[in-house]
């Protein structure tokens, strides 16, 4: 398993890794459908760490993958079954998630053991390969994912009031275990290969959004007969998920990803990306029970559940790429449109969501119009 190189021209996302994708995105299903369950019936403050946990089990596993995939993909029969016993790993998660929110762990952890125990063997095949400083960093990869894994396994041991804070320690400890590896020397990560993934789970992370509000504006509708409740907020959440689209894709970001020290922010700052696309398709949900009837949410809660995550995704897409090489009036368009969507939540209801499309789409235009006007 050599390195592939930096520089390969050409290089593009495998079926493998869409394959890969598509099934992780029954975790993110899995997440929103009870993100959005527990927020209808107002259960927000035990519902949010819930889902910030189990989102960055699936955010994580999947960069993980997705990362070593840009730098050695060799794509030979080994590769691709070790790739599917991830998948099936990450099928196994997904069945664990509505235990997670309940504070059951076992299945999930075990879903989790399946990928990691297959990512190192992918370090420990890329390290016999390599000399020097790549064996010595393939190897701290191999030692430190399984380090990792070991710890998650052995909380599920511990007693049930010490699991619920385990997290804070092996969150972190996970999260550097990149950093540690790659001192003094760097995966041949591929920039146009790693932005093409991101994008391409950006979109279909979208898209399980649009999906999941579909089904819900489907369900009121069905049950309810409440079409004048229900299309302010159909309109305004394809509003807001079509700004959301445009926003991402209105610039190549390849070129900014030229070295780690870019590459582990940008790449960091995509597990609020994901999170906050998919919490958008769970408020949606939330609204349209609301709406009918079904959902013992306030109207203010029903908003906030649309309009918080939209300004977040606004404002962590603008920090990580959409500023660059934007001058002058143009730099503050999403930070002051990320407000402006928080502001309207006290509107209420479905009135809230649809003024909240309005404004992203509004914002949108103007970045249009600001990026085409003519210089000078």
């Amino acid at each position: 398993m050599l390195p592939r190189r930096r520089d390969e021209e050409h290089r593009a996302s495998t079926p493998l890794e869409l394959f890969f994708d598509l099934c992780f995105v029954v975790a993110v299903a899995q997440a929103g459908a009870q993100l959005a369950h527990a927020l209808a019936e107002g259960h927000v403050w035990s519902a949010l760490p819930k889902y910030l946990f189990v989102f960055f089990g699936v955010w994580w596993a999947w960069m993980n993958f997705s990362w070593f995939a840009s730098a050695y993909d060799t794509d030979d029969i080994p590769y691709r079954l070790a790739t599917l016993v991830q998948i099936a790993g990450a099928l196994v998660f997904a069945a664990g998630v509505p235990r997670m929110f309940e504070g059951h762990y076992a299945v999930g952890v075990l879903g989790y053991l399946v990928m990691r125990t297959v990512m190192v063997t992918q370090w420990l095949r890329a390290a016999g390969g390599a000399s020097g400083a790549e064996r010595t960093m393939a190897l701290r990869y191999a030692g430190g994912v399984a380090c990792a894994q070991i710890l998650w396994v052995v909380m599920l041991f511990l007693p049930h009031a010490v699991q619920v804070w385990t997290p804070l320690v092996l969150v972190p400890f996970e999260l550097a275990v990149p950093a540690f590896a790659e001192r003094r020397y760097e995966t041949t990560w591929h920039p146009e290969h790693i932005a093409e993934r991101y994008g391409l789970f950006t979109l279909i992370v979208l898209g399980e959004t649009v999906a999941a509000a579909t089904v819900a504006v489907q369900s009121g509708l069905d049950e309810h007969d409440a079409l004048g409740r229900v299309l302010p907020i159909a309109a305004g959440g394809l509003l807001v998920c079509f700004s959301a689209w445009w926003i991402y894709f209105a610039r190549p970001v390849h070129d900014h990803l030229r070295s780690n020290r870019q590459a582990f922010l940008w790449g960091y700052g995509h597990y609020l990306v994901f999170l906050s696309l998919a919490a958008i398709g769970a408020g949606l949900e939330v609204a349209v029970e609301h709406a009918t009837g079904a959902a013992e949410a306030s109207g203010l809660l029903a908003a906030a559940v649309v309009t918080v995550p939209t300004g977040i995704y606004l404002v962590v897409v603008w920090a990580l790429h959409a500023r660059y090489g934007k001058t002058g009036a143009a730099q503050f368009v999403l930070p002051v449109t990320a407000l402006a969507v928080v502001a309207v939540t006290w509107i209420g209801g479905g009135a809230a969501v649809l003024a909240a499309g309005l404004v992203c789409a509004a914002a949108t235009a103007t970045g249009l119009a600001l990026h085409l006007r003519p210089a000078g």
